[in-house]
């Protein structure tokens, strides 16, 4: 069940940067599966992926996450 306390513009972020989640994941060095995981909220991520998917993304993690009012 999807944590209502975090927001992601994950998957908007990754589609606008023409990326699968393969080759988001590849670039993030994580499987598809946690790119898919984390865009459906299935999975919190730790503070490290959140810094690796921002920097893969070229982004802020604050431009991706942030703690839902």
């Amino acid at each position: 069940m999807p944590d209502p306390r975090l927001a992601s513009r994950l998957k908007e972020a990754r589609q606008t940067a023409g990326l699968t989640q393969a080759e988001l994941a590849e670039k993030a060095g994580v499987s598809r599966k946690t790119i898919n995981t984390v865009e459906n909220g299935v999975f919190i991520p730790s503070t490290i992926l959140a810094l690796s998917l921002a920097r893969a993304l070229g982004v802020t993690v604050e431009e991706l996450f942030w703690l839902a009012d």
